[in-house]
């Protein structure tokens, strides 16, 4: 088992660093629905490097017709809009990302998370799951519980599941198994994880124990 640094450079040796912006703002919506839909198949035609006129002759549309539409002055039909998907490469559904668009979320208040059962779950092993968001434009799913373990136990529960896994710990001590690999956990650790692996607390050193779980998986696979 390699430490964190020697895998991050490891990993940066293959690979260029993330380049994601966690601060970047995307546009900001358009409350006009032709001026949206111009600005997507816009931003769609520049990304595959092709002009005005290129897009024309593939729809079969006047070069008049598609400024129009670009610059939000005319608000296309559905046949219209057909044939620049195709064209584009792209669901109808695109065109309208930037109007009026919501983007779900969800607030939880301390102490109101939903109590569930897992498989496994023992007496005296406690989750609560902090929020759940279904279909998303993300493409994965994410369930973040807040579990607390506080009583011992002479069996403990070993999961093992699709996606990945991420164990930050709050309170009190416990050893936790990833697949052969064994990690003595205090406030503070974390353990970021491929869940296929079985995994589960190991030995409950120091209760009660407190951490936050965090399983993301793929919208087309169920949840464990």
């Amino acid at each position: 088992m390699k430490p964190f640094k020697q895998a991050v450079a490891e990993i940066h040796a293959i690979r260029p660093p993330l380049t994601q912006n966690p601060h970047a703002v995307r546009d900001t919506k358009e409350k006009v629905l032709e001026v949206a839909i111009g600005r997507e198949v816009r931003a769609f035609r520049k990304k595959l490097g092709i002009t005005v006129a290129d897009l024309a002759q593939a729809t079969s549309l006047s070069l008049g017709m598609l400024s129009k539409i670009e610059n939000g002055i005319t608000s296309p039909s559905l046949t219209t809009l057909q044939a620049l998907s195709h064209a584009l490469g792209v669901p109808v559904t695109a065109f309208f990302r930037r109007f009026e668009e919501e983007r779900a979320v969800v607030f939880v208040k301390a102490g109101e998370g939903m109590e569930i059962e897992r498989r496994g779950t023992r007496a005296g092993h406690q989750y609560n799951l902090l929020g759940h968001v279904g279909a998303n434009t993300s493409g994965v799913v994410v369930e973040p519980y807040l579990i607390t373990l506080s009583a011992d136990s002479d069996v403990f529960p070993t999961f093992q599941h699709e996606g990945m896994e991420f164990i930050y710990m709050l309170e009190g001590e416990v050893v936790y198994r990833h697949g052969s690999h064994l990690f003595r956990m205090l406030p503070g650790d974390s353990l970021f994880f491929d869940a296929d692996a079985p995994h589960g607390p190991e030995e409950l050193t120091k209760l009660p124990i407190r951490y936050l779980s965090i399983i993301s998986y793929p919208q087309s696979s169920q949840g464990d």
